[in-house]
């Protein structure tokens, strides 16, 4: 039997207990300039000139991306208008280069067909919109998002310099589903550490926040965003990631911190980044779907920040004026994908995000595992 404690307040430090109370709260193009490219939400009417180009690794990607724009497939809104790599000729410096990024692709599924705009309202809207169309694994990336959006319909702030990209998966499990996020993490942090790697820098430490943000430090550098749809026995997942690569704007991002570490360092490329993440993660993926995620717990668990964090969990006495205080100390995460924690006398309970607060740590529901 599992009982849920309604009205609990959390809130966490692996030192101190500090104690919060939560309240509720086309024509074919010769060229074009991505400053001219503007792009909405897909259920709205769009500009003229926003932009939706596609592209593939081999012959039978861009023969898809081909069928893609001539049967007009895509749900994109008025106004947008499809184009074939072949048929544009990217002018801004600044625009995602998208051979660079198909040389450095390595998988037989993942990111081989891309859909690129330079500025876009959610690359999540174009995936999760035309998910079920799309061949799994295909990619939409933009170099800056209007309305990009982080859990619980958080903005995710879009600037250049950030990787922004979202991607298609089908699944047929959907109890395993939940964990498809920590996988998504978990590459991206490997890719991190290949990348640096492969051009010499400095390795940066990029560590997992439960259940689906990426830190440095203590400052928070990436978020991932995992929504799906069942239909027709299968579950449509569309995957976002948002990763600061050369914005140091809202809060830092890995060329600056790598700049501080050696001046002298090579910055990372948007293009030499995801493409390390679609290598990462379909190997990591492959393990997922065959093993479960229990295969990879001992590398998420070195590489997220929560083993043997101690956290205060307040939960309201039955007159709900008087709270009751519980040290937990987390342990990993249940089969269902959320925290595991135990508390001093030995208690295993199973922490869950009320749904309403914008840092987890400040309002989790404990559950009780008999």
């Amino acid at each position: 039997m599992i009982s849920q404690f309604k009205g609990i307040f959390f809130s966490a430090s692996t030192q101190k207990f500090p104690k919060f109370i939560f309240t509720s709260k086309s024509k074919h193009l010769k060229a074009f300039s991505s400053s001219n490219v503007l792009g909405r939400k897909m259920e709205s009417p769009a500009p003229a000139d926003t932009l939706l180009l596609l592209s593939g690794k081999s012959e039978e990607e861009n023969d898809v991306a081909k069928v893609l724009k001539n049967n007009n497939t895509l749900k994109t809104g008025e106004g947008v208008e499809l184009v074939l790599h072949s048929e544009v000729k990217l002018e801004n410096d600044d625009a995602f280069r998208i051979e660079e990024y198909f040389n450095s692709l390595s998988t037989r599924r993942f990111g081989r067909l891309l859909i690129y705009s330079p500025k876009l309202s959610s690359t999540h809207d174009v995936i999760s919109q035309n998910n079920s169309d799309l061949p799994v694994g295909t990619v939409c990336v933009a170099d800056v998002q209007l309305k990009g959006r982080g859990r619980s319909s958080n903005v995710w702030e879009s600037p250049k310099g950030c990787l922004l990209f979202s991607f298609s998966i089908q699944m047929e499990d959907g109890r395993v589903v939940p964990h498809l996020q920590y996988v998504v993490c978990l590459a991206m942090t490997e890719a991190i550490k290949a990348v640096c790697l492969e051009k010499g820098t400095p390795e940066l430490d990029v560590r997992i926040k439960w259940p689906n943000d990426l830190y440095l430090g203590d400052v928070k550098v990436g978020g991932i965003l995992s929504t799906s749809v069942y239909r027709s026995k299968k579950f449509y997942v569309s995957a976002g990631v948002g990763l600061n690569v050369g914005n140091e704007k809202p809060t830092t991002c890995l060329n600056a911190v790598l700049k501080k570490v050696n001046p002298l360092s090579r910055e990372l490329k948007r293009e030499d980044v995801i493409a390390a993440f679609f290598n990462k993660f379909e190997n990591l993926y492959d393990v997922f779907s065959e093993q479960g995620f229990q295969a990879l717990e001992g590398l998420y668990y070195r590489t997220w920040l929560h083993s043997g964090q101690r956290v205060m969990v307040q939960e309201r006495s039955g007159d709900q004026d008087q709270f009751v205080e519980t040290v937990v100390t987390i342990q990993g995460l249940t089969s269902s994908g959320y925290l595991l924690g135990i508390t001093d006398d030995g208690q295993m309970c199973e922490l869950h995000p009320d749904g309403n607060s914008f840092n987890f740590f400040k309002g989790l529901i404990k559950r009780k595992m008999s």
